[in-house]
């Protein structure tokens, strides 16, 4: 029995996670299922965001243009696994009242809490890289600004984030659903058009053994689903699910988990269509007319017009690309901001630690752009999502214990089966990130 009277944290929980925006947004309290569920839509979207960035499109357009409507399942596939995690991390947010980096702290040593930061700033500079390079590759297609001078713009978009911040969360939530659907639109458009085949892309949908068998075809497998689970989101999400205002109670909170897991599904599965619809497009753009080996932005955006025969498909594309990039900075942002108050407990002006990330995404952006121009940024952006992949591990396997831990959850702990499926997912996240290594360096 001696268990219980273990403390299941720690250390008391220094502060509120996000604490200018904590519990700031009105959830009525005897409304029906729709005003409620309203009230707790947003965070959602917000993550779903990290699951549509660019570093996402370069290997859903790789993946469709050599194997047509093959990789689709894994799109599936890796979209089941994101929506069981952020289940996950919102519970955690909502019953432990920590969001991931602060239950971290409270849980392992100072030496260990260390390098899970550092491992955390080094996934964020890598999402912010690929943020500023698709922003940048989406003003140079749009408006033929140069890539090193669409870096140096992406500096500035900081500051507007924070004018929008001071206006309270609601506001930022609002903007990123704005441009979420203006990426659906330029999909919806680029589909149509495209005229993909039913029957083929059905079939994609239903996993095939040659992804595992060919391993161009497992390389390209594995990137996407290392660009599609984000390790940023599982900080995220655990921390602006708390900005909402329900009953700090065993209630209110399960009532907070039922509303935040619908909003979170439904968000994701926005995700998963515009991740299907970038895939789609390519392979039935690409694949069907033989140009198998388009596998960047740039060449994407080049071939469309010619094969669509309509520039307005490549315009849809750029339009698409630039809100994308906008999005995942604003989301890249707050998961900044998280990772180090509640790692470190350090309170810097949210201006100052958002140049900060900004200048450690955009000083080896800019050597490289000016180094090696287009080619060099392709490449940049895929060795992104290597890193983003590897460091999944480090935020996933936390996430899984915390929330398997009766001391730490109580009543609300994983179920037996959740605990099962959440291991399992976290398994094959793990080994297949170390063959992607193992692929990658030799």
């Amino acid at each position: 029995m001696h268990q219980h009277s273990r403390k299941a944290w720690r250390s008391e929980r220094s502060s509120d996670s996000l604490s200018e925006v904590f519990s700031s947004i009105h959830v009525p309290k005897n409304a029906g299922f729709w005003r409620k569920l309203l009230a707790f839509t947003g965070p959602g979207l917000m993550i779903a965001v990290g699951y549509m960035d660019p570093g996402n499109w370069a290997t859903d357009i790789a993946g469709g243009a050599q194997f047509g409507y093959t990789l689709l399942s894994v799109i599936l596939i890796s979209n089941l696994f994101a929506m069981v995690l952020q289940h996950l991390s919102l519970k955690l947010g909502i019953v432990a009242e920590r969001d991931l980096a602060q239950a971290c702290k409270d849980h392992f040593n100072p030496v260990v809490n260390f390098i899970l930061w550092i491992f955390c700033e080094i996934a964020i500079a890598a999402m912010d890289l690929a943020e500023v390079l698709g922003t940048a590759i989406a003003l140079n297609l749009l408006f033929g600004i140069p890539l090193t001078w669409g870096v140096v713009i992406t500096i500035v978009d900081v500051f507007l984030i924070l004018m929008l911040q001071a206006k309270g969360f609601r506001w930022i939530e609002s903007i990123v659903a704005g441009l979420i659907f203006i990426i659906i639109l330029c999909f919806g458009y680029e589909l149509i058009i495209s005229k993909p085949e039913i029957f083929p892309i059905l079939n994609g949908l239903v996993p095939q053994k040659e992804i595992v068998t060919n391993p161009s075809m497992l390389y390209i497998a594995i990137g996407i689903l290392g660009a599609t689970v984000m390790p940023h989101n599982l900080y995220l999400h655990s921390s602006i699910v708390q900005t909402r205002n329900y009953d700090r109670t065993p209630e209110g909170k399960k009532e907070a988990i039922r509303f935040a897991t619908i909003d979170s599904t439904a968000a994701l599965f926005i995700a998963f269509f515009i991740n299907a619809a970038i895939l789609i497009v390519a392979a039935a753009t690409f694949h069907t007319s033989g140009n198998h080996d388009i596998a960047d932005i740039h060449d994407a955006h080049k071939m469309l017009e010619p094969l669509l025969g309509t520039s307005l498909a490549s315009i849809a594309f750029a339009v698409a690309l630039l809100a994308s990039g906008q999005n995942s900075t604003l989301t890249g942002t707050l998961s900044g901001q998280i990772v180090m108050e509640g790692f470190l407990n350090i309170r810097l002006k949210p201006w100052l630690r958002r140049l900060i990330t900004r200048l450690i995404a955009v000083i080896p952006a800019l050597i490289v752009t000016i180094l090696y121009g287009e080619e060099g940024t392709a490449d940049l952006l895929i060795l992104s999502q290597v890193i983003l992949s590897m460091q999944l591990s480090f935020a996933v396997i936390p996430l899984v214990m915390f929330t398997n831990d009766k001391l730490k959850m109580g009543v609300l702990v994983n179920r037996k089966w959740m605990k099962i499926t959440a291991w399992i997912i976290t398994f094959i996240i793990v080994v297949l990130n170390l063959y992607l290594l193992f692929i990658t360096f030799f």
